[in-house]
């Protein structure tokens, strides 16, 4: 086949990108971000309000990481032979009711609850939007297709959730959950009317857990997530407290700002890059989000050094979604495998939080950077030496 047939062939399936369904599943992904995350930026208030300490409050973070984590694999698993859609329409049903509920409640107990319930329909969302984006975009595009679905991740962490802590801070933590549960009801309908209701896995036709797990080179790639994303979210979790000790407590929802933007510009290298070049793009992301906390280790020096480390860190961070979910989905051969990295993903967030809570208790803040590039040293080392099963060159 010539060259220009080929460059022909490859503009029709661009053209074919269904982009409409791909940006329904970007907010469904938007969405979840910013359900699990927002506490994060409204941790002064909450705590006020609830009188309870940032470190309490920042729970409400951990039970919803560890709801994912613990219902991902077996509420996927019941609901397999379901249309596509109808999950994705529960589980912003779910979100809704829950944002509400947490909005409009006086009780922490309450509140607590009310997460773990939005922690579930974030295991529906996160197990099937890379899948989703794959299979209603084609095998020719699959890395392209699932970058734009978990762009959510990064436009969530630039935008969303600074304009949320905004909005907590103009009007009440509380209409920042009644907003997120309007905005779940209005995707609904983008959802129904941009994305087919693909059919679900037949009957009998599952894969096993075990089956997954024994492929080469998974274990080596929930490996390296569990590392990323315990360090992650040590920082993440706890970035208010970091931002208070640089002497900037007062510029929360900038520094979010700055993690999220540096973010937005790893996600479109990823998905201009990850078809190519997934392996290289996964090892510098390890590399750089570890840089990240080292400069973050000196940020009560300087301001200047708190944003700059926030930034190199938004650049590890950004792509790194795309990235996980594009190597476990390459080396299981079956998009079955996205529960298990829900899980793991969330497991390992809550074990963040969990951490980064105990750091901050017991010795200060300015334990929390050093303890991130102290998991991610050993992250990027497993990262460069699974060249054969988990991170190999891709090629079509």
């Amino acid at each position: 086949m010539s060259s220009a047939t080929n460059e022909e062939s490859l503009v029709k399936e661009k053209v074919r990108l269904p982009l409409g369904g791909l940006l329904a599943l970007f907010a469904a992904g938007f969405l979840g971000i910013i359900n699990e995350t927002i506490p994060a930026g409204l941790l002064q208030g909450m705590s006020q309000s609830l009188e309870r300490s940032e470190s309490a409050v920042g729970q409400t973070i951990t039970v919803y990481a560890l709801a994912t984590a613990l219902t991902a694999i077996p509420l996927n698993a019941a609901l397999k032979t379901r249309g596509r859609r109808s999950v994705l329409v529960a589980a912003l049903i779910t979100f809704a009711v829950a944002n509400a509920v947490v909005g409009l409640a006086n009780s922490f107990a309450l509140i607590l609850v009310a997460r773990v319930v939005a922690g579930v329909g974030a295991g529906l969302i996160w197990s099937n939007i890379g899948g989703y984006a794959a299979r209603i975009a084609g095998e020719a595009f699959q890395g392209k297709a699932i970058a734009i679905a978990m762009a959510g991740i990064p436009v969530a962490l630039a935008l969303g959730l600074p304009a949320g802590t905004l909005l907590g801070d103009a009007a009440g933590w509380e209409v920042t959950f009644i907003a997120t549960a309007v905005v779940s009801i209005a995707l609904i309908a983008w959802v129904l009317l941009s994305l087919p209701n693909l059919p679900g896995r037949p009957a009998g036709g599952h894969v096993p857990v075990a089956t997954i797990l024994r492929t080469r080179g998974i274990a080596s790639i929930l490996w390296v997530v569990a590392g990323f994303m315990i360090a992650h979210n040590i920082l993440y979790t706890y970035i208010g407290p970091l931002t208070a000790a640089a002497g900037v407590g007062g510029q929360i929802q900038w520094v979010l700002l700055a993690f999220g933007l540096a973010a937005l510009l790893s996600i479109w290298a990823t998905g201009t890059f990850v078809d190519p070049h997934h392996r290289r793009l996964i090892v510098l992301s390890t590399v750089v989000v570890g840089a990240g906390a080292l400069v973050l280790g000196f940020a009560q020096v300087s301001p200047v050094l708190l944003y700059l480390g926030v930034a190199v860190w938004g650049l590890g961070f950004g792509g790194s979604a795309t990235l996980f979910v594009t190597a476990g989905v390459r080396a299981a051969a079956t998009d079955a495998v996205q529960s298990i990295l829900v899980t793991v993903f969330n497991l390992s967030i809550a074990a963040g939080g969990i951490v980064g809570g105990v750091l901050l208790a017991g010795f200060g803040i300015n334990s929390v950077p050093w303890a991130t590039l102290a998991i991610m040293i050993p992250t990027t080392v497993a990262t460069i030496a699974g060249r054969q099963h988990a991170f190999p060159r891709w090629a079509r």
